[in-house]
C-alpha cells in the first residue's frame, strides 16, 4: 500500500518477506543495485542487507527528494534508522530532461505505463543528465554509526529495488520531481499552442438549455457507483523523523502515534460501513477524555506516549493498564463497568438476585457481599460486576486493585469461574 504525502513525499508500507527471489526484475532496478554493489566496500554487509530485506526487517519506506528512509531491524532485533542519499537534479537539468522526454512520444507513454524506456535514459545521458545512480552516488547514513554501507542501508536499497520495479517514478522523486509535477510539466511542453483570442465580431454565445427542461431532468440521476473495496490494512502515516527540529511543544512521536491510530480507526469504520446494510445508520457515543485515552493506549504506544496518556487522563499508570485490559475485553461497555459503581434497584435488582440464586446449587454457592452493582466473594480475590445491560463481568484483585478477568456472560457462575481460572493461571 502506498501513501502520498503532498507532492514531495511518498510512504510505502513494509513489504512482505521475499525468501528465495531476486530483488530486481527490471533493467532499471538492476542498475540501482549495481550502483549499490559497486559502491559498498564490504561484500559481507551486502549479504547481511540481502538477508535482512528477505526476512522483512525493513519497515515502511519514505521517499523524498534526495533521500530514502526506513527503520531496519538488525539480526539482534535492534532497530536503526537508515537513510540513503541521492543527489537531486538542478532546475537546468530538469529543463533539459523534460525537453528530451517530449521529443519522442513513446517516452511519455512508457512512463505512464510505469516503465523506464532505455532510450530516454540514453538521450538524457547524451545531454549530461544521469537519471540512474552510478558508483558512489548512493550515500549511506545509519543510526548504527557505520560510515560506509552497513547491513541496514544495504537492506533499504534492496527493498527500494523491489519498489522501483513497480514504479520508476520513485527514482524521479528521489531526483527531485514528483510524479504530478513531472506529468504537468510534460503536458505543458507537449500541448498544442493555444489559439489566439477571436475578435469580438467572431465571438458567439452558446445556445444553452431551457431552464424548465433542465429542472425537469434534474431528478434523473445515474446509479451510484459500486462501493470501494476495503484495503487490506490501514494506511501508513508519513515518517516525521527528519533533520528539521520540531517546533516547541510538538512531540513527533506522539503525532506519529496519533496518525497511526487515526488510520486504524478509519479502516475500522470503513469496514463496518461496507459490512452494514446501506439503509443502516451508525450512531456511536462520543468518548469522554478518560475513555479516549484508554482507546489510544490500547494501540500499544511507546513508553513516552503511554506516560502522557496516563497523566493526561488522570488515571495514572496502573489505572490506564486496567482500562486497557477492560477495553480489549469489551470496549466502551467494559470500560464503563470498570469505572462506574451504580445502585441496582427495582426490577434490575430482582433479576440480579434471581440469577445469583439459580446459578449454583445450595452447597456450592459462594458467600457474596453486595455493594452497588458489585458482588465480592467473601474471603477470596474474586468479584462479579453487573453491567447496565444485565451481563456479568468477572473481576480479580491483583496487587490491591480490582482488574477485569474476562468477558461478559449472562450467567454469574460462568463469570466467576473465569475469575477462578485466572487465579489458577497466576504464577
Amino acid at each position: 500500500m502506498t501513501r502520498y504525502d503532498g507532492d514531495f513525499e511518498r510512504t510505502f508500507a513494509a513489504l512482505a518477506p521475499a525468501h528465495g527471489r531476486g530483488f530486481a526484475q527490471t533493467w532499471w532496478g538492476q542498475a540501482w543495485l549495481r550502483a549499490l554493489e559497486e559502491t559498498a566496500l564490504d561484500s559481507g554487509q551486502l549479504k547481511a542487507g540481502r538477508r535482512l530485506a528477505r526476512a522483512g526487517a525493513v519497515g515502511a519506506v519514505s521517499v523524498r527528494p534526495g533521500r530514502i528512509t526506513a527503520v531496519v531491524q538488525g539480526r539482534d532485533r535492534t532497530a536503526h534508522r537508515a537513510d540513503v542519499l541521492l543527489e537531486e537534479l538542478t532546475a537546468d537539468q530538469w529543463d533539459r530532461f523534460l525537453d528530451t522526454a517530449v521529443e519522442r512520444a513513446g517516452h511519455v507513454a512508457a512512463l505512464l505505463d510505469r516503465e523506464m524506456p532505455p532510450h530516454l535514459v540514453e538521450d538524457a545521458a547524451a545531454t549530461g543528465i544521469e537519471l540512474l545512480p552510478g558508483m558512489g552516488d548512493l550515500e549511506p547514513e545509519c543510526g548504527c554509526g557505520a560510515w560506509d554501507h552497513c547491513g541496514h542501508t544495504a537492506a533499504l536499497c534492496y527493498q527500494v529495488a523491489r519498489l522501483l520495479d513497480q514504479d520508476p517514478f520513485i527514482l524521479l522523486l528521489m531526483r527531485g520531481r514528483s510524479e504530478r509535477a513531472l506529468l504537468d510539466d510534460l503536458q505543458a511542453r507537449s500541448a498544442a499552442p493555444v489559439p489566439s483570442r477571436p475578435a469580438p465580431s467572431e465571438r458567439f454565445e452558446p445556445d444553452g438549455v431551457d431552464a424548465a427542461e433542465a429542472y425537469a431532468t434534474g431528478g434523473i440521476l445515474p446509479p451510484l457507483p459500486a462501493l470501494p473495496e476495503l484495503p487490506a490494512e490501514p494506511g501508513v502515516p508519513p515518517s516525521l523523523d527528519t533533520e528539521t527540529p520540531p517546533e516547541p511543544g510538538v512531540d513527533p512521536a506522539a503525532l506519529e502515534f496519533l496518525a497511526a491510530r487515526t488510520a486504524a480507526e478509519a479502516h475500522r469504520l470503513l469496514a463496518e460501513a461496507l459490512r452494514a446494510d446501506p439503509e443502516q445508520h451508525f450512531t456511536e457515543t462520543e468518548l469522554r477524555l478518560g475513555q479516549d485515552a484508554v482507546r489510544l493506549a490500547a494501540g500499544s504506544p511507546h513508553a513516552g506516549v503511554a506516560e502522557r496518556l496516563a497523566d493526561g487522563s488522570g488515571r495514572g499508570r496502573e489505572g490506564l493498564t486496567a482500562g486497557v485490559r477492560a477495553w480489549h475485553l469489551g470496549g466502551v461497555a467494559a470500560l464503563s463497568v470498570l469505572d462506574e459503581e451504580w445502585t441496582v434497584e427495582g426490577e434490575s435488582l430482582a433479576r440480579a438476585r434471581a440469577a445469583l440464586e439459580s446459578a449454583w446449587d445450595e452447597e456450592e454457592r459462594p458467600a457474596l457481599r453486595a455493594k452497588g452493582n458489585r458482588w465480592t466473594v467473601v474471603g477470596a480475590p474474586g468479584q462479579l460486576r453487573l453491567g447496565r445491560d444485565g451481563r456479568w463481568w468477572p473481576y480479580r484483585k491483583e496487587r490491591g486493585r480490582w482488574m477485569p478477568a474476562g468477558g461478559p456472560t449472562q450467567d454469574p457462575a460462568t463469570a466467576l469461574a473465569a475469575v477462578r481460572y485466572a487465579d489458577e493461571e497466576q504464577p
